[in-house]
């Protein structure tokens, strides 16, 4: 693990080696250096090499008359975002999808016609999705159809960046973070049986950082902001309406609080073990679509979720009184949350004119498994040997500020030694993100052992992938950093 002291001295390296980022090393730097910095700042903002625009586009699906939406919340729309930046002829794109995911071949797709449309190295753009479990056309849900999104990603996506390029103009750039409580762990031991299952572990972790990279005009009135936090959006799983959650009831909850003169993109931290705190509401949508009793009290997810989830029952359109608590419950947690965000947004200082724009990006391959039963939870899963799993792992630096990202579902443990070992204080980390592993989930080393759907599910052997994550995106860090 990277002592502070040599955290600080990779930050320092950093501030030396690129122009414009010694207001961003307050934590790294003598208080009288950085406070000299930022004056120094403040009086080149008027003359920003950076350029920053932002964009959304709506890729909402055709309604379904036979599960009609509500049409009174912001989150039933989905849309994909875009933020373009640039520096010294150095481009780069930050872009989220209100998705439940992105396919590897999409995102290839994407990924390679925007780097065209930028001139810039794939690696200089991050694509990401929310992972919404409700964006999904209305109605029941087809196992076979192709992943919502697909047909239309890679062209509503160049369309997104098309659009915030034309919107360069001067910029600042800062990161700051904060803390929100709304989320738990959600890998439990079931207190009547003695399994694993999937609920509510007060007392597992649970990663509460609120992480914002926010770029402002000159003036100090905000473009974009790019915020990060870790939560599965299953709150409108198997409600057979679209949503897209609380990630996107928090983005537009930003968007208006500044008469929508503002792109707020919400990326995933590593949710692969973490719910939602509250699924009540959820729950009882379910319980609606299916005939079972729907109480004051939160029921038990699985007994409701499971016998929909398989087909075991007949399942119609949710009772709209139902929906609507659950949408009412989903627009709060996107008010929470945005506050959070706006509040960070606006003690976020000093902003860095001159940020230097870095990237790379690498695999880590780890042995995998195939997995030969298919029971959901509670027992031992049976394996043999499969083909080895490759991840891909990759960081976006703007000044001393790492976005690091990989294309799998990641562990809370992990995602929090990610953020501890990387040389920068600096650091994000954005999951689900350019192009999807193999892997399924991916646990941390002690979490192999829970007997969750989660665990039983991934292709990786234990013992290999969390270090692998970990080191890597050190690694990279820091060797790109420091070029």
């Amino acid at each position: 693990m990277k002592s502070n002291t040599a955290r600080r001295a990779t930050a320092a390296a950093v501030l030396t080696a690129a122009v414009g980022l010694s207001p961003l090393v307050a934590a790294a730097v003598p208080a009288q250096q950085t406070a000299a910095a930022g004056a120094a700042t403040g009086a080149t903002a008027a003359q920003s090499d950076l350029r920053a625009g932002a964009a959304r586009v709506d890729i909402t699906p055709a309604p379904n008359p036979e599960y009609p939406a509500l049409g009174e919340y912001e989150h039933e729309r989905l849309n994909v975002r875009a933020i373009v930046f640039e520096n010294q002829g150095v481009r780069a794109a930050l872009i989220g999808a209100d998705l439940s995911g992105i396919d590897e071949a999409v995102w290839a797709d994407a990924v390679q016609r925007i780097a065209a449309e930028l001139q810039t190295p794939v690696e200089n753009i991050v694509i990401s999705s929310t992972h919404s479990h409700s964006a999904y056309p209305a109605g029941p849900s087809d196992p076979q159809a192709p992943r919502y999104g697909t047909e239309i990603l890679a062209d509503k996506a160049l369309e997104a960046v098309r659009a915030a390029r034309a919107e360069l103009e001067p910029a600042q750039v800062g990161y700051a973070s904060g803390s929100a409580d709304l989320n738990v762990n959600r890998d439990a031991l079931d207190p009547e049986t003695g399994r694993w299952t999937q609920a509510a572990n007060l007392d597992a972790p649970a990663d509460k950082e609120v992480a914002v990279l926010t770029f402002t005009r000159v003036d100090g009135s905000p473009i974009a902001t790019y915020a990060n936090y870790a939560m599965h959006p299953v709150n409108g799983y198997l409600s057979g309406a679209v949503s897209g959650d609380f990630p996107t009831a928090t983005s537009r909850h930003v968007e208006q609080a500044f008469g929508d003169d503002v792109v707020a993109v919400f990326t995933q931290g590593a949710s692969g073990d973490v719910n939602p705190k509250w699924l009540r509401t959820g729950t009882n949508v379910i319980a609606s679509r299916s005939g079972a009793p729907v109480t004051g009290y939160e029921e038990v997810r699985e007994d409701v979720e499971a016998p929909v989830r398989n087909g075991e029952v007949p399942a119609g359109p949710a009772d709209p009184a139902v929906l609507r608590q659950l949408f009412d419950y989903v627009q709060a947690a996107g008010i929470v949350l945005g506050e959070e965000v706006i509040r960070v947004m606006s003690h976020t200082e000093p902003l860095a004119v001159a940020p230097t724009i870095w990237s790379g990006q690498d695999t880590a391959t780890c042995p995998g498994r195939t997995r030969l039963d298919d029971a959901r939870e509670g027992v031992a899963g049976e394996y043999e040997d499969g083909p080895d799993v490759d991840l891909r792992l990759g960081v976006l630096g703007i000044g001393d500020v790492a976005l690091t990202t990989a294309n799998a579902e990641i562990y809370t443990r992990i995602g929090l030694r990610v953020k501890e070992e990387s040389p920068l204080t600096k650091t994000m980390f954005v999951t689900l993100a350019n192009g999807r592993a193999a892997s399924g989930y991916v646990p941390d080393d002690e979490s192999f052992s829970h007997q969750t759907f989660q665990v039983l599910g991934s292709r990786l052997k234990p013992g290999c992938a969390e270090d692998a994550v970990v080191e890597g995106l050190a690694g990279l860090v820091g060797e790109q950093a420091l070029r």
